[in-house]
């Protein structure tokens, strides 16, 4: 199975949504299909074997939207001086075409640029800007960004577009309504021209309403041709809906204008040509606002995208030389100077500097970095120069994945969504007929025909359900935006709704609780030895161990600039410890066995002993010439944040689980320090999983929390798989959550933040049902029944616009979300 996400275009609600996941689930082949209104992706899952991704994007033509498909191909517009004529624009043609990589090429003499198409891994622009020179041409320096995020430029242009017909359509709407209502309104005796009374020029009256509304109708022709088209195809929309109701009022006005041209002046009264007008001007304008709105969601991404820096400078030939971005191939000598940027990921070369990722993990200190040190993309220099090695490029960066995965998660549906889909797909049709049933019953009842049109219409356009498709995935691409923000990446919708469910949270503890590395915590001494000479001593007999407790040892000693003695004989004994000839003297280090075996006495010690134990710490004895000179504690240290993190799980009511391979003594004693409710220790790796499904057994919803490969199988079983972000990319990729400060207030925070994005879609989906299940009554005229107002079709219209910026407005309060800190 394969699976892509597709770009859409032309969708316009909920109905939209629902009718392409019919379509493509249809197909044969097709594993699973999701579209996300509010990002407008078509997430789908298929076998290739069995189905052709030309074929998805048939089907989906086919009902009228458009798909555009990710290309691996980038494209570059290069100006270019000294063209006199046509034949020197194709003499430059035939000179790009023949590089490798270049896929196609088109030179414009008029506007003196040659726009290429070509695939970055296998040509640089620098290539085809050296071949024009050789042609005798100058290339110029290349105007503009060509690397702003396409789809960014494409929702700039649709908003422009839509406020554009916004305004034409209010250009000539507001006269339309203004002619419409003025001779109606005579108590307030708006000025007139009385060459246009209705009652004396009927005709023209009715032919001026007529020009007017023929401009509004034609900036809203999209409403028509997809609603309609979409009718047709038994799949009505939104779009239906608008076509249907403004079509009916129109017509019926065009049909009474034909009246008084016949003779009938009387039809003067039953126009409706500002129903229309207004109505159509309302939804753009609802529309306009909307697309504002839905552009704000994204925030997150168009933040992420817009990090990367243009340029870079690299060192070539044994020169500097600064290039495109997208021209930095694998294994360049990159230079980043302070002040600038890190164009791509790699591996620090030379120098020594402090580099600000916070872009990547939410942390505001910078991080030192010296030769042998990752960098990584869009994160910032800030004090030394350094050369480092590009090792990943273009969508292989930590940043591109970044994107990608809250790309993947922004479109991703939760199951909370299941509820308003399914309404979804039936709501517009049941719309239809409400609207018909209840137009026919006022006309049967009143016989009158402008009243029944009236309801007709109201209903129609009152019960627009783009606020129910929007409620979900507008709440799930803000809340994964600012989870992102603050270096939480919440991979799906499924993970953000299911997060704040949790009762019960397993830690592994190596590496999540702790630090994942022994360190000296207590230096004991006996009496007449100094304890710095006793880790010399001890650090210098180590020299050679590469066992994690001696190298603990020496790294303290080295920390301390404690000068290493001369070492004559080193034998390690697996198990035990080390024996060592250090300046003429025996030097044992060990465990309590190594010293038995020895006949070395710890009476003296028992006590230290036992308390060091009980602190979950690893006592390792030394000796000097067969008698104890003292303990050296060795500890895996505990986080800074684990206690408070712990503390604030706690307050949220829920229960701390730590799973571990220790000995239930020192897993007891770290349990101790931090709080933890429930011990799991001396469990093997592959028996992680057994013990998260007897906890999911007594009926819990358990998150994982874990940084190794042994954790990836119990990151898969439980609820929630959380990774921290410093650990394996096995764990990264098997978890729902990463942490990418390896901070555990993080875990508390990523709950949190669930719980608020829940609670928000839950407001969204109240008030866009209960708006329907007000409105549809109210314009079907059930007030008007027990002698309230009826609903004008203009002010339903206003509602229904409304409707959906005020579920917008309400999921862009999850921006003012605050990450808990310690």
């Amino acid at each position: 199975m394969e699976n892509q996400i597709l770009s859409i275009r032309g969708m316009t609600c909920a109905a939209c949504a629902q009718r392409i996941e019919r379509t493509v689930r249809k197909l044969s082949g097709i594993g699973q299909a999701s579209v996300n209104l509010a990002s407008e992706k078509l997430f789908v899952e298929y076998d290739t074997a069995t189905l052709a991704l030309p074929a998805i994007k048939e089907a989906v033509y086919k009902i009228g939207y458009e798909v555009v498909e990710k290309s691996n191909s980038a494209n570059v517009t290069i100006p270019i001086g000294g063209m006199t004529c046509a034949a020197c624009a194709q003499r430059i043609e035939k000179a790009i075409r023949k590089l490798d990589g270049v896929t196609g090429v088109s030179v414009n003499f008029a506007t003196e640029n040659a726009a290429v198409v070509y695939e970055p891994k296998k040509v640089r622009v620098s290539v085809m800007k050296d071949v024009i020179e050789k042609a005798g041409y100058q290339p110029l320096e290349i105007t503009g960004s060509d690397f702003v995020d396409e789809d960014r430029a494409r929702k700039q242009k649709e908003i422009r577009g839509l406020w554009t017909k916004f305004a034409v359509s209010a250009a000539f709407s507001l006269p339309l309504l203004y002619i419409a209502m003025a001779p109606m309104l005579t108590w307030i005796q708006l000025p007139f021209p009385a060459g246009l009374a209705p009652m004396k020029y009927p005709l023209l009256y009715a032919l001026l309403e007529l020009l007017l509304v023929i401009p509004v109708v034609g900036v809203g022709y999209r409403f028509y041709t997809v609603g309609f088209k979409a009718l047709i195809q038994r799949s009505p929309n939104m779009d239906s809906l608008i076509a249907i109701g403004t079509t009916a009022a129109v017509l019926y006005s065009i049909w009474n204008t034909w009246q008084i041209c016949i003779g009938n002046f009387g039809a003067v009264e039953s126009l409706y040509f500002e129903t229309a007008g207004v109505i159509i001007t309302l939804i753009l304008l609802g529309k306009s606002l909307e697309a504002l709105s839905k552009g704000r969601t994204s925030e997150a991404i168009k933040k992420l995208m817009g990090l990367a820096p243009k340029t870079a400078i690299v060192f070539q030939a044994g020169a500097e030389k600064e290039i495109p971005i997208g021209d930095v191939q694998i294994g360049d000598i990159v230079v980043v100077k302070p002040g600038a940027k890190i164009p791509v990921d790699g591996t620090v070369l030379e120098g020594y500097t402090a580099i600000d990722e916070s872009m990547l993990t939410g942390e505001s200190m910078p991080v030192d970095k010296k030769a042998g040190d990752p960098v990584y993309a869009a994160s910032l220099n800030t004090t030394g120069t350094i050369r480092f090695r590009a090792d990943k490029i273009g969508s292989d960066t930590a940043l591109a994945q970044i994107i990608k995965l809250v790309e993947d998660a922004q479109g991703s549906k939760a199951p909370i969504a299941q509820m308003a889909d399914i309404v979804s797909a039936y709501f517009v049709p049941i719309v239809c007929v409400i609207a018909l049933l209840t137009g026919a019953a006022w006309f049967i009842g009143m016989r009158d025909v402008e009243f029944a049109l009236t309801i007709f219409i109201s209903v129609l356009v009152i019960a627009c359900p783009c606020a129910l498709g929007l409620a979900t995935p507008t709440a799930i691409m803000v809340g994964t935006g600012k989870g992102a923000e603050n270096g939480i990446f919440i991979k799906s919708g499924e993970a953000l709704e299911t997060a704040h469910k949790i009762s019960t949270i397993v830690f592994d503890k190596t590496g999540t609780i702790t630090e994942g590395k022994p360190t000296v915590t207590d230096v004991l001494a006996v009496k007449g030895i100094l304890p710095d000479k006793l880790l010399q001593i001890t650090a210098s007999a180590e020299k050679n161990s590469e066992h994690p407790l001696g190298q603990a040892i020496l790294t303290e000693a080295q920390d301390k600039d404690l000068e290493l003695l001369k070492v004559d004989f080193f034998n390690s004994v697996t198990g035990y410890g080390i024996e060592a000839h250090v300046n003429g003297q025996t030097i044992l280090a060990g465990n309590r066995k190594f010293m038995d075996e020895n006949n070395v006495s710890l009476i003296n010690f028992e006590g230290n002993s036992d308390r060091l134990a009980e602190e979950g710490k690893t006592p390792m004895y030394v000796a000097i010439d067969g008698h104890l000179a003292g303990i050296i504690a060795v500890a895996d240290v505990l986080k800074a944040s684990s206690k408070a993190a712990i503390e604030n799980l706690h307050k949220m009511g829920i229960e701390v689980a730590m799973i571990t391979g220790d000995h239930k003594k020192t897993a007891t004693a770290i349990a101790r320090q931090v709080g933890i409710d429930r011990v799991l220790a001396e469990v093997l790796p592959h028996d992680k999983v057994g013990e998260v499904k007897k906890l999911q057994g007594e009926g819990r919803k358990v998150a994982m929390v874990g940084d190794g490969i042994n954790d990836a199988p119990a990151l898969v079983q439980a609820d929630i798989g959380i990774a921290i972000g410093s650990g394996t990319d096995v764990a990264m990729e098997s978890a729902d959550i990463v942490l990418m400060r390896s901070d555990l207030m993080d875990v508390s925070t990523a709950i949190n933040l669930s719980k608020k994005t829940i609670r928000n879609i839950k407001q969204n989906l109240f008030w866009a049902f209960g708006y329907n299940v007000i409105g549809i009554p109210v314009a079907a005229g059930v007030l008007y029944l027990f002698g309230g107002p009826l609903l004008n079709p203009i002010f339903a219209a206003a509602a229904m616009s409304l409707s959906s910026v005020s579920v917008l407005t309400n999921a862009l309060r999850l921006k003012r979300f605050k990450a808990i800190r310690q």
